[in-house]
């Protein structure tokens, strides 16, 4: 069994930041991307970012300019750099790994932004 622990969340004020952390229970190339879901109430999941096994990079619109993901092979773990926070960026941040047709998941952390 993928395990994916994530860790990072908290409550920052409107303009913070925040770096999340999903650590992988096994070397982060042996799938094919990696990548942060958000869901928030009365909001759809939406994918903010990925990493390719090949370091290709990818941002929903709302975060572009604002959020970086990125890789520490040694450790197994892909980060999310949160810059410059916004109150509707309030939501559960969820960790995920697809690999063979499978999606595997975080627990997930909090993130708050209060204005």
């Amino acid at each position: 069994q993928v395990q994916l622990v994530e860790s990072g969340g908290g409550l920052v004020q409107s303009g913070g930041s925040l770096r999340l952390s999903c650590a992988a229970s096994e070397s982060i190339f042996s799938f094919h991307w990696m990548g942060w879901y958000r869901q928030a109430p009365g909001k759809q999941r939406e994918l903010v970012a990925r990493i390719t096994n090949g370091g290709t990079t990818d941002y929903a619109d709302s975060v572009k300019g604002r959020f970086t993901i990125s890789r520490d092979s040694a450790k197994n773990t892909v980060n999310l750099q949160m810059n410059s926070l916004k109150p509707e960026d309030t939501a559960g941040y969820y960790c995920t790994a697809v690999r063979g047709g499978h999606d595997y998941w975080g627990q997930g952390t909090q993130v708050t932004v209060s204005s």
